[in-house]
């Protein structure tokens, strides 16, 4: 079985957000399951030059865009065991940063038909191409629309995956002719259309094979208006190609028995040497050094929609009990102030590191005794996932991924990884940090939450064996 992954980003290339993560994780576990899967990206003038330097040039082409013909550079590079094709036009990519450009829509046209195409260049005729978002999603129409008049494209199947149903790539219909080059008579309610606008992420609906999103409740809550972001109407028409796999984290990257961004390597039989990392990351960040003195940490956007809404409206409250609070993130200037007024007013209580670092996140999800995320919506989230993988409880909001990998702790019967809230409020949220303060204070308990967390199966190898039987479901 041959596939061709489609992103915008990956690790360890480029990475702006969790779309990198999975495809840097999943083809390399797909491969283990005997797929042959290549990877195709663009080729941004901000990837590290050690990479740059073991790539090899071993195409070119060109591929229209409406009246212009844009070149296309292929090069090559297998990391992982997974064979990577990057996809250079320095027109469109030799530029900072991903995203943010007046002509994002033409620079991700060009990419999503130059995917579509690279098989006839590489000597590689896929059965199956996987998109990804907004930015590949065109792939989708023009495996269709190419089938129409080319014979090499009518056995391709596609896969189109949404990782965050709130970025959709919208633009000036005047795309369809001038840029993408199809028809007007794709430009309908049950196409391209989204009120006045072509919509790429609607083509990925529309035009795909089969649907994939990231968790099961994401894929149950984008069916209704609250979470659907106006894409809910046309998700139920298609749901009966719609599933919902969870995504997974990378064991080897996030696994405090050999992480070297720690202070000391834990695991399971080694618990107790958990707390010297929160004491070496409290001597580092300038709080007060006490081992037992419990410390929650947030490694997050700090952006409305992770919930700081709710945090902003109960810390003052929150920080009158013994606690230590950790941040580590940027975002809104409005919660970035916040954090920094409240760091300034409890020197000895918050530390903000307004700023990201992937080092420092290490050390925080292996310090801390809590993880707060409460989100608003969260399609899978991977935080909880590494929080658990660190025997750092959670606390977080019932949705998305979270509700799906976090189970709320049950006195009665021992089960459960961390602590849960339905209702989107704050002093829901607040009343479960309390509980689980509270429960910390019985050490043989929270030693029990902590194994069941360390010991939950967050990894990718079941959600992979998921991707590759929808793979056969399809070709077959």
């Amino acid at each position: 079985m041959k596939v061709l992954f489609a992103a915008s980003e990956a690790v360890p290339f480029i990475k702006t957000g969790g779309l990198a993560d999975v495809a840097g994780s999943l083809p390399p576990a797909l491969k283990g399951q005997r797929v042959d899967i290549r990877v195709v990206m663009p080729l941004y003038s901000s990837i590290k030059e050690e990479y740059k330097a073991k790539m090899k040039k071993i195409a070119e082409f060109d591929v229209d865009l409406g009246w212009r013909r844009q070149y296309v550079g292929v090069h090559s590079l297998t990391h992982n065991g997974v064979v990577h094709y990057f996809l250079d036009n320095e027109f469109y990519f030799k530029r900072h940063g991903l995203y943010g450009y007046y002509d994002d829509g033409e620079r991700f046209t060009w990419f999503a038909k130059a995917a579509t195409l690279l098989g006839k260049h590489v000597d590689f005729k896929p059965d199956l191409i996987h998109s990804n978002d907004w930015h590949s999603a065109l792939i989708n129409l023009y495996v269709k629309d190419f089938a129409l008049g080319d014979d090499w494209f009518q056995d391709i199947k596609t896969v189109y995956t949404i990782h965050n149903l709130k970025y959709q790539g919208t633009f000036n219909p005047v795309m369809l002719g001038e840029v993408m080059g199809v028809s007007q008579d794709y430009f309908h309610e049950d196409g391209l259309k989204f009120f006045d606008s072509v919509n790429f992420l609607k083509a990925g609906i529309v035009y795909s094979d089969a649907i994939t999103t990231v968790s099961e409740s994401y894929a149950d809550e984008m069916k209704n208006p609250y979470f659907g972001e106006y894409m809910d109407g046309i998700i139920r028409k298609h749901e009966h190609k719609l599933s919902g796999i969870l995504n997974g984290i990378d064991y080897n990257e996030y696994n405090p028995g050999k992480d070297p961004h720690i202070a000391v390597n834990y695991d399971l039989r080694s618990l107790k040497r958990k707390k010297e990392n929160k004491t070496a990351l409290q001597e580092k960040f300038g709080l007060p050094v006490d081992g037992d003195k419990p410390m929650i940490a947030m490694v997050s956007r700090l952006v409305d929609m992770k919930g700081l809404d709710l945090v902003a409206h109960i810390f003052d409250e929150l920080l009158s009990d013994d606690l230590q609070f950790v941040v580590l993130g940027t975002g809104d200037k409005k919660y970035e102030d916040m954090f920094r007024y409240f760091q300034d007013k409890y020197p000895d209580k918050v530390s903000a590191r307004i700023y990201f670092n992937e080092g420092e996140a290490h050390e925080i999800y292996a310090s801390a005794d809590m993880f707060l995320m409460p989100s608003k919506f969260e399609p899978c989230g991977i935080s909880q996932m590494i929080s658990l993988r660190y025997g750092t409880v959670p606390i977080v909001r019932e949705v998305g991924g979270l509700k799906d990998t976090v189970v709320n702790f049950d006195k009665a019967t021992g089960e459960g990884n961390g602590f849960t809230f339905e209702n989107y409020n704050a002093h829901d949220m607040l009343f479960k940090i309390r509980e689980a303060l509270e429960t910390y204070q019985d050490n043989e308990v929270w030693r029990e939450i902590i194994k069941n967390g360390m010991k939950s199966k967050n990894d990718w190898s079941e959600s992979s064996k998921k991707y590759k039987s929808l793979y056969e479901s399809l070709i077959k």
